[in-house]
């Protein structure tokens, strides 16, 4: 099923009925779904042409009722004195002209006639209509919630139809009773009734119906053919083959035709196809029907069934538990909560630019939440990275953090550069038309990088040292900011001049890129290499602190995590002399995400990387309740054992994160855990300031995301997907190769950004072998500054 990125509110929920979910179900919140406010009646009647049938954001096929208002321009009127004629597959909201699409109508028939016999249907579009059902208030029986539509006719047949981008699924529920339950194909009855030419082919033996027919445009005068390939299925019992099947001519059906050549007809004729099918022998007779569209041919057509709706499960399509889709939804409408737009109330100063506040702070949400707006919203990240280069420009540095118009204090970095960095590597091409300017993203950069301000507490960088030595020495009291954090602050050094130095390379600026690069592995400056854990004399060198003559000094690698003897937290402490912030050493000495190459190396190579982090888990060093921690599921891609990454990012997802009132493992951190979980949950993970993503398998067998900067989708898809494990251990989810668009990709284990800019379909091809690797060759493995690959 394909699960769309769209933006704020709809994309919480757009297709979670379809997935068979209940949303979140919380006694302390007073919203308990946002798409519960959608109502999708408005407009129906009285020239709205809104559509209330089922689809995904930007979905293809826009299934829904077509009634015979002459005010139908997307198919349903909602005013009850209108009849049904049809449950079309593709559908346009809220237009003019003619009334445009409403293609492949299915209809179903209780009975024909006082004998209930084949020929006996009145198939044509005017006479195989029925009153519709109007309930006491005086409204039709219809209900619609985004991604389902349902109805009750008054032949006493439910109609259920839900969608996902090519394909539509319907459910028809013939009442007990019924002898000949009977479906009709229309290939001919568009909006404006304008289908000439048709073909058509019938399987008697399966039901499959393969059709097409050529249409006029609705507002133009060009024209279009369009595919469709409709199965059968019984609900709960087994359909067999149809017991009756034929075609049919306006109002003649004509028993076992199999093919539109059989049948005699006329420029203008409506034409289609009519199945009987034998009834379930006790109770209710439901009928499933899948119906793919294709604009090439109907081979594609079915070709798009059988990919995006591979079973028939109306209510629990390809195994995804609701709470997942839950998650996966709750998790990316938190990340459009903050930072807030300010825009018109900052007091400090007037502007024309953006003015967003509540970053709080930058230390948490540069990892994931900028890249996931990458991915689906780029114009709200432009306006964003404007709002914060205006303050740079009125405050001397880039915020880092921001409550009510206030500055706050700075946990890290300055890391406000690779927020920035984020957006130019990925949108350079397009900064001007969003209004960014690139000199000015720039200098804010540099501004970061080589001046102290006079209170590096609260922004900017300890720069004079950085520059003087290339680490933090801590034995150095020069003023201008608390004496702290002198590791996990260089380490974070590092990272942000990386940043600039992708965007230098970008801007053609040789030396500044080379001269950044180099810096970026000032993070060497802090490994000393004979620092053991205590107890554990197989893991040997760690991140350590410096003294300005070079020296090291000690600090126990458990300290600040569950397993420290003293118990310490290493907050924001200016008494906290240690190092470290709000991890242990032996999490931040993980941290060098612009070069982890080297960092394996150091490590003592391949298999004792691996030994490290199997160690980091199996000990509880971990700590999924903070940023410092997120990447480390994914560490094992650069030591070629992706499958390692693919189970451990699960079982964090399966032991920390679910739909419960307590269902974080702690803060949100301004949509910083939402964005996290949700790439896990897409299947990737990302490293701001690059055009890579870190490649694993989503928790769906289809995820895309629309980018409307480019105005392309991107579609990942999961070849084999079986479903995801409860506890994230084992599984049918591990990639064994990675083709885009067609082509074979040379990793297992990242993608690139163009994939996203081009739009491409990117097919992955699962198995249960957890021993799967990068590929072959060394540019199968994730890139690393050490390795040349950001060159």
């Amino acid at each position: 099923m394909a699960w769309h990125i769209f933006s704020f509110l709809i994309l919480s929920s757009c297709v979670a009925r379809y997935a068979g979910g209940a949303a979140v179900d919380s006694s302390t919140t007073s919203i308990r779904d946002p798409a519960n406010l959608v109502n999708l009646f408005i407009g129906t009647t009285k020239g709205g042409h809104t559509f209330p049938g089922a689809t995904l954001p930007h979905g293809m096929l826009k299934v829904g009722p077509d009634t015979n208002s002459p005010d139908n321009h997307a198919g349903y009127d909602a005013n009850p004195i209108w009849n049904f004629v049809g449950f079309s597959q593709m559908h346009d909201d809220g237009t003019g002209g003619s009334p445009p699409l409403s293609n492949f109508k299915l209809w179903p028939f209780q009975s024909c006639g006082q004998s209930d016999e084949f020929e006996q249907c009145t198939t044509s579009l005017s006479t195989r209509s029925v009153p519709r059902k109007v309930l006491s208030n005086g409204l039709p029986d219809d209900t619609a919630e985004p991604g389902y539509f349902s109805t009750n006719l008054s032949t006493s047949i439910r109609v259920e139809l839900t969608a996902t981008r090519k394909v539509a699924l319907h459910k028809y529920t013939f009442p007990a009773g019924t002898q000949n339950p009977r479906i009709l194909l229309d290939l001919t009855d568009d909006g404006q009734r304008s289908g000439r030419n048709p073909v058509m082919e019938l399987d008697p033996a399966t039901g499959r119906i393969k059709g097409d027919a050529s249409f006029a445009a609705s507002f133009g005068v060009g024209g279009y053919n369009a595919y469709a390939c409709v199965d059968f299925k019984g609900d709960g019992f087994q359909l067999g083959a149809p017991k009756e099947f034929g075609g049919w001519v306006d109002d003649s059906p004509v028993k076992n035709v199999t093919n539109a050549n059989q049948l005699q007809f006329f420029s203008g004729s409506q034409v289609g196809a009519m199945l009987t099918f034998t009834p379930r022998r006790i109770g209710p007779t439901s009928i499933l029907a899948r119906v793919g569209v294709s604009f090439i041919s109907a081979d594609q057509a079915c070709s798009n069934a059988e990919q995006e709706i591979s079973t028939f499960d109306f209510n629990h399509t390809d195994d995804v538990d609701p709470e997942i889709v839950s998650l996966f939804y709750s998790s990316v409408y938190r990340t459009h909560i903050s930072p807030a737009d300010y825009s018109g109330e900052n007091p400090r100063w007037d502007s024309t630019e953006p003015y967003y506040d509540s970053l709080y702070c930058n230390w948490d949400t540069y990892r994931t939440l900028y890249s996931f707006m990458a991915l689906h919203d780029p114009v709200n990240f432009a306006r964003i990275v404007r709002g914060m280069i205006n303050i740079q420009q009125h405050e001397g540095w880039l915020p880092e953090c921001r409550g009510a118009t206030d500055q706050q204090w700075v946990q890290g970095g300055s890391n406000g550069d690779p927020i920035l960095g984020e957006f130019f590597v990925k949108f350079h091409e397009h900064a001007a038309a969003l209004n960014v300017s690139g000199d000015a993203l720039y200098t804010a950069l540099l501004r970061d990088a080589e001046e102290q301000p006079q209170d590096w507490d609260l922004q900017g960088r300890q720069a004079n040292d950085w520059k003087t030595f290339g680490f933090l020495p801590f034995d150095r009291s020069t003023g201008g900011g608390s004496n702290t954090r002198h590791v996990s602050r260089a380490l974070e050094y590092a990272f942000d001049d990386f940043a600039i130095s992708q965007v230098a390379k970008i801007l053609n600026k040789t030396d500044d890129a080379a001269k950044y690069a180099r810096r970026a592995g000032n993070y060497i400056n802090n490994w000393n290499a004979t620092t053991v854990v205590p107890g554990r004399e197989n893991i040997v060198g760690m991140m350590q602190l410096r003294l300005s003559n070079g020296s090291f000094a000690f600090t126990d690698p458990r300290h600040c995590s569950v397993n420290d003897p003293t118990h310490s937290t290493c907050f924001l402490d200016s008494n906290n002399h240690d190092g470290f912030y709000e991890s242990s050493p032996i999490v931040y000495s993980q941290y060098v995400p612009q070069d982890t190459a080297k960092l394996i190396l150091l490590q003592g190579g391949n298999q004792k990387f691996i030994d490290r982090l199997n160690f980091i888990f199996e000990e509880n060093y971990f700590d999924s309740t903070d940023e410092p921690s997120q990447q480390i599921p994914f560490m094992y891609h650069y030591a070629n054992r992706p499958g390692l990454s693919t189970q451990t990012s699960r079982q964090v997802i399966a032991q920390f994160y679910n739909t419960s009132t307590n269902g974080l493992p702690g803060n949100d951190d301004s949509g910083a855990m939402g964005s996290y979980v949700a790439f896990y949950l897409a299947g990737l993970y990302p490293l701001p300031a690059t055009r890579q993503f870190l490649l694993s398998s989503p928790y769906f067998p289809e995820i895309s995301f629309f980018n409307p900067i480019f105005g392309t989708t991107t579609t990942i898809r999961a070849k084999n997907f079986n479903g995801n494990p409860k506890d994230g251990t084992g599984g049918t989810v591990f990639v064994r190769s990675v083709k885009i668009d067609g082509e074979l990709w040379k990793s297992n284990c990242f993608i690139e950004w163009d994939a996203f800019i081009h739009g491409s379909t990117i097919d992955l091809e699962l198995t249960d072998d957890i021993n799967m690797t990068c590929g072959e060759g060394a540019d199968s493995l994730p890139p690393s500054l050490s390795t040349g690959g950001y060159d």
